[in-house]
């Protein structure tokens, strides 16, 4: 069986194809095209996947796409009310999706009718957890995955077994350990979407002398026994008043320090009962010390 994902219209857009559970190539559409956090439709980075198995896109079983526009739909239906330009958006988002196998199919000069592959939507982060569950070597794993936002969701856990994925729990929007990393980062001084690696480059050079201030910003959740947290987000409104220290490389320290101290305290619950495997994608845990 031959299945291929497609992560479109976001920046970094990209592609990976899975053929008989092994995981034979992923890349991103920047390593083609050479523009930096590319998003659009990832057509040379499919096309480099299916070079890489050996196989056409008329071989393809099934396509996944990590979007479902129905999940946490209460949810989105009272953002767009509260935040209509933000819903327009994505509302356009949406519709882009769901023109994929078109798109798809001229890409590669076909004729849509005749892709005999199913198309899947797929929840945001259920798509993180299977893209690194379904593909380890582990028959019995925790999971846990957190980034900034994905249908209206920013974290989400649970266990894997076998051929199937258990989710136990999730944190919505607002609150976002992604966002909250992306905030910081534009705070000190880095606007562009992606700056957060130099972030945590810069994060050895400080010393955590206002670690209290951002562990206000970032509350643990006692009721989620330990996976889930909450924002301070009048923090976000007030944030140069909130007396963080002047110095950027401090700033850059404490505010990964105390993500670490989050993240490491969410990976106890999901490994409870799930043996000591661990299977956690996702932007936050491309740090550093996060990952020892």
């Amino acid at each position: 069986m031959n299945i291929l994902g497609i992560n479109a219209y976001h920046g970094n857009a990209s592609a990976a194809i899975v053929c008989d559970g092994k995981l034979i190539a992923a890349v991103e559409e920047e390593r083609f095209n050479r523009v930096k956090y590319a998003a659009g439709f990832p057509a040379l980075a499919i096309r480099y996947c299916l070079q890489a198995a050996g196989i056409t896109l008329a071989d393809i079983d099934h396509v996944a796409v990590p979007r479902d526009p129905y999940a946490r739909m209460a949810t989105k239906l009272l953002y767009a009310l509260r935040m209509p330009s933000f819903a327009r958006e994505r509302a356009k988002v949406l519709v882009k999706f769901t023109g994929i196998p078109e798109v798809l199919a001229g890409a590669f000069d076909s004729d849509p009718a005749k892709l005999k592959a199913r198309f899947h939507r797929v929840e945001h982060h259920q798509a993180h957890l299977a893209s690194a569950f379904f593909v380890s070597p582990f028959e019995q794993a925790a999971l846990l995955s957190a980034d900034g936002l994905g249908d209206f969701a920013s974290t989400m856990w649970g266990t894997g077994a076998g051929p199937r994925m258990k989710i136990d729990g999730a944190v919505a929007f607002p609150h976002s350990l992604g966002l909250y990393y992306s905030a910081v980062t534009q705070y000190l001084g880095f606007p562009k979407f992606g700056d957060e690696y130099k972030v945590m480059g810069l994060a050895a050079y400080g010393a955590p002398e206002s670690l209290d201030v951002f562990r206000d910003i970032v509350r643990f959740d006692p009721k989620s026994r330990s996976n889930g947290f909450e924002l301070g987000l009048e923090a976000f409104l007030v944030l140069t008043a909130a007396g963080v220290a002047a110095d950027q490389d401090d700033q850059h320290g404490e505010h990964l320090q105390v993500a670490n101290e989050l993240e490491c305290s969410q990976v106890e619950g999901p490994r409870n009962g799930a043996g000591k495997e661990l299977a956690y994608p996702a932007g936050p845990w491309l740090g550093v010390k996060l990952g020892q």
